[in-house]
C-alpha cells in the first residue's frame, strides 16, 4: 500500500523533462517581456542619436552649447542653443523652488503630522493631480495665470508668498523654538519655548511683511513668462515629490520615532534629527523624480513660457519669457524639412535631454538603493 502511494507521488522521466522544459520556457517568455522596455530604450537612444550625428558632424556642439544666437530660418542660420538651455534649466529650477518646499512639507505632515484617517484622504487628493492632462495644465497657464499675472501680478506674487511663506515659517519657527528650548534645562524649557516663539514668530511676521510689500509694486509686462511655467511645473512635479517622500518617511519606521522619543527628544527633534536624515536617501529620490517630471515636460511651457529664445536680463529675472527645449522640439519639428541642419538639431536637443534624464534617472535608483542597504532592506 505504502509502496503504491510512493510511486504515485514520484513524477516519470518525461514528465521531469516537460516540466523543465516548462520552466525554462516560462523563464524564456519572461526575460523576453522584461527586455522589450531596455530594448525600446536603446533604439529610441540610438534612432535619436543617428539623426543627431550629422548636425554634430557638421557644426560641433561649440556652436550648439556656445551661442545664444537661434535664428533657424535665416540665411545663413544659426543654430545657438545656449539661451533655450537656459530657458530649460530656468523653468526647472522655479519649478524646484515652487514644489521642493511644498512637496516636503506635505509628506511631513502627511506621514507625522496628521491622524491617519485625515491621511488617507488628503493623499489620494493630492495624487490625483498627477492624472491632470498637461494640456489642461497648459490652457489653466495660458487662460486662467497668465491674465491673472499680468494684471494684478504684484498683488498675486504678494498673496503667493504668504499663503506659501506663512504655513512654512510657521513649522520653522516651531522647529527652531523646540530647538532652541532643548538646548536648557527642564524646567526653564516652556518660558525658552514662548520666547523663541514670539521672537522668531516676530522675525517670520517682519520678513513676509518686508517681501510681500516689494512684492506688491512689482509690474509684469506679460503673464506668459517663466515664472508662470515654473508655478505650474511646481504643481505638476508637487504630487511625485509628495508620493515618493512620505513613502520614504513612513519607511524609516516606527521603532526609530518610539527610540528618539524614548530618548527624551521631542517630536521637532525626532523629526530634524533622526526621521529625515534616515529618510534623506528617498527624499532626495522624489526631489529627482520632480525634477525630471519638470525637465521634461512640453505642453505647458509650449503654451505658457513666451517661447523667446533670449536669455533674461538680468539673468534672473523670472518675470521675462523665455523658450525650453521641449517646446522648440514641439514647435520646430513641423517646419523643419527632413534631412537639413534645421531637422538634426532639434535630434540634437532631444538627445541632450535623454542624456540629462538618463543621468538623474541613474541618480534617483542610486538614491533609493543607498537607502535600502542603509536599512537592510
Amino acid at each position: 500500500m505504502n509502496e503504491t502511494a510512493q510511486r504515485g507521488l514520484l513524477m516519470s522521466d518525461s514528465a521531469c523533462r516537460k516540466g523543465r522544459l516548462m520552466e525554462k520556457l516560462g523563464r524564456s517568455i519572461l526575460l523576453l517581456i522584461t527586455s522589450l522596455s531596455v530594448f525600446a530604450v536603446l533604439f529610441i537612444f540610438i534612432y535619436i542619436a543617428k539623426d543627431a550625428f550629422p548636425f554634430i558632424k557638421e557644426m560641433g556642439l561649440s556652436r550648439f552649447f556656445g551661442s545664444a544666437q537661434w535664428y533657424p530660418s535665416m540665411d545663413p542660420p544659426s543654430f545657438g542653443a545656449m539661451a533655450i538651455v537656459y530657458g530649460t534649466l530656468m523653468v526647472t529650477v522655479g519649478a524646484i523652488i515652487v514644489a521642493v518646499p511644498l512637496g516636503v512639507a506635505a509628506a511631513i505632515c502627511l506621514s507625522d503630522v496628521l491622524p491617519f484617517e485625515v491621511r488617507q484622504v488628503v493623499k489620494p487628493i493630492i495624487e490625483m493631480l498627477a492624472a491632470i492632462p498637461s494640456v489642461a495644465f497648459g490652457f489653466f497657464a495660458l487662460v486662467v495665470f497668465a491674465p491673472v499675472l499680468q494684471n494684478h501680478g504684484g498683488a498675486l506674487l504678494s498673496t503667493i508668498l504668504w499663503v506659501i511663506g506663512l504655513p512654512l515659517g510657521v513649522l520653522l519657527v516651531m522647529v527652531l523654538s523646540e530647538m532652541t528650548a532643548s538646548r536648557v534645562q527642564e524646567v526653564r524649557r516652556p518660558s525658552v519655548r514662548l520666547m523663541g516663539h514670539i521672537i522668531f514668530g516676530v522675525a517670520l511676521f517682519y520678513l513676509l511683511w518686508r517681501g510681500g510689500a516689494c512684492l506688491w509694486n512689482v509690474h509684469i509686462a506679460s503673464g506668459t513668462n517663466a515664472l508662470n511655467v515654473s508655478f505650474i511645473l511646481g504643481m505638476m512635479a508637487l504630487p511625485t515629490i509628495v508620493s515618493v517622500a512620505e513613502d520614504s518617511l513612513q519607511a524609516v519606521g516606527r521603532d526609530l520615532r518610539e527610540g528618539s522619543y524614548a530618548l527624551g527628544a521631542t517630536r521637532a527633534e525626532t523629526m530634524v534629527r533622526v526621521i529625515l536624515p534616515a529618510a534623506s536617501s528617498g527624499i532626495a529620490s522624489a526631489i529627482i523624480l520632480g525634477i525630471m517630471r519638470a525637465f521634461g515636460e512640453t505642453m505647458v511651457v509650449w503654451m505658457a513660457s513666451g517661447n523667446t529664445a533670449r536669455i533674461p536680463s538680468p539673468w534672473y529675472n523670472f518675470l521675462a519669457p523665455v523658450r525650453t527645449l521641449t517646446a522648440s522640439i514641439a514647435g520646430d519639428m513641423g517646419e523643419a524639412a527632413r534631412g537639413t541642419m534645421r531637422y538634426h538639431v532639434l535630434f540634437v536637443m532631444a538627445f541632450f535631454l535623454l542624456v540629462v534624464s538618463f543621468i538623474m534617472n541613474m541618480l534617483s535608483q542610486w538614491a533609493v538603493d543607498r537607502q535600502r542597504k542603509r536599512w537592510g532592506k
